[in-house]
């Protein structure tokens, strides 16, 4: 069976994100991997400090690791399709999701695009555009609508 991997941010992005996966993994009768990337503890070693002097982000790092496990799960019991994997990943979001792509030999990347505009991407970065650029295999991505309230 192949692999579609979802790469879910816990943003406005998720619900299209998992209806786009759900459509796809339907129609291609194709697993699904959700992933959501936990970025590393700023490192404090160019100002001469050392982790364990900041014990309170290693506890911040502990729970965040926890807290996207459990979105993750909840987000896959509700999946309605029937091979359905969760990853949390660690690093820099746009590598962890590409290398972890090659690991599991996946077929399709899913991601949100929240529209930041050129400047914003600029100043920024967007995964979702580097996904598009250096992945080695299609990358799906689902625009999110803007809230006109906003």
């Amino acid at each position: 069976m192949k692999t579609i991997i979802a790469a879910l941010d816990f943003s406005d992005a998720n619900e299209p994100v998992i209806e786009a996966t759900t459509k796809l993994a339907r129609a291609l009768n194709e697993s699904v991997h959700l992933v959501h990337v936990v970025e590393p503890e700023p490192t404090y070693a160019a100002y001469g400090f050392a982790p364990d002097e900041f014990p309170a982000m290693q506890e911040i790092q502990a729970e965040s690791l926890v807290r996207s496990e459990k979105k993750l799960s909840e987000m896959a019991s509700q999946l309605e399709v029937p091979n359905v994997q969760t990853k949390v990943l660690q690093g820099q979001p746009l590598h962890a999701i590409l290398e972890y792509a090659d690991a599991v030999d996946a077929e399709m990347l899913v991601l949100g695009s929240h529209g930041h505009g050129f400047l914003g991407s600029l100043l920024l970065g967007s995964v979702a555009e580097g996904c598009v650029r250096k992945a080695k295999i299609p990358s799906l991505i689902v625009p999110v609508e803007k809230n006109p309230q906003a």
